[in-house]
C-alpha cells in the first residue's frame, strides 16, 4: 500500500470515530471538540484531493470560528440539555424521515447513475491543469460570478449590522456625550467663576 493510501484510511479513521463521538457524547463541550478534530480530519482528506483552499477555509472558518463560537455558547449559557433530549421520541420519525432522504441521496451520488448532459464541455473547458486549485477558484470567482460574490458580501454585512443592533441595549445609567449640547451650550451658563479665599476650600 502507498503512503497516500495510508494517510487517506488514517484521516477516514480520524473522520469517522470523531463524528461518531460527536453525536454519543453526553457532555455538549466534548462533542464540540471532537467536532474539531473532525473538522481536522476532513482538512486532510481535502489536501489529500488537492482541494487545499477548501482545507484552509475548513481550518480557518469552521474550527477557528465557528466551532469555538458553539464552545463559548455552551459553556457560556448553561444549557439543561437534558430537558432538550427528552422530548427525542416525539421528533423520532421526522429523524428517520430525513435519514432516509439523505441515504438516497447519497446512494444515488456513489452509485453508477449518471444525469443526462452531466459532463459537458464549458465544465471541462473552465479547468486549466497548469494552475493550481486557489488560483482556478479565485479567477473564476473574481471574474465570472464578481457580482454574486460582492451580492453575497453586502448582504452579510447587512446582517452583522441588523445582529448588532437587535443585541445593542442602551443603558440609562452610562453617562453619554451629547455632541450637539456641546457646542449650543451657553458660556456664560456653563463657566461659573468663585472667589476662593486663602484657607478655605470650595
Amino acid at each position: 500500500m502507498q503512503a497516500s493510501g495510508v494517510i487517506f484510511y488514517f484521516f477516514s479513521f480520524i473522520v469517522v470515530f470523531s463524528a461518531t463521538l460527536v453525536v454519543v457524547s453526553r457532555n455538549p463541550v466534548h462533542s464540540v471538540l471532537w467536532l474539531i478534530l473532525t473538522f481536522f480530519g476532513a482538512s486532510g482528506l481535502f489536501i489529500l484531493l488537492g482541494a487545499e483552499f477548501l482545507a484552509l477555509m475548513l481550518m480557518i472558518v469552521y474550527v477557528g470560528a465557528v466551532a469555538v463560537l458553539f464552545m463559548f455558547v455552551v459553556m457560556m449559557l448553561n444549557i439543561n440539555f437534558r430537558d432538550l433530549k427528552s422530548g427525542f421520541t416525539r421528533y423520532l420519525p421526522v429523524g428517520l424521515l430525513i435519514g432516509l432522504v439523505l441515504f438516497v441521496e447519497l446512494s444515488l451520488i456513489f452509485g453508477d447513475w449518471i444525469p443526462i448532459n452531466f459532463m459537458n464541455g464549458s465544465i471541462q473547458k473552465a479547468v486549466d491543469l497548469e494552475l493550481e486549485n486557489t488560483k482556478q477558484l479565485g479567477r473564476v470567482l473574481y471574474t465570472d460570478y464578481i457580482l454574486y460574490f460582492q451580492l453575497a458580501g453586502i448582504i452579510l454585512l447587512i446582517a452583522m449590522i441588523g445582529a448588532i443592533v437587535l443585541t445593542h441595549q442602551r443603558k440609562r445609567a452610562v453617562k453619554r456625550q451629547d455632541v450637539l449640547t456641546q457646542m449650543y451650550r451657553d458660556p456664560e451658563r456653563s463657566i461659573e467663576l468663585k472667589d476662593i479665599k486663602p484657607g478655605q476650600g470650595l
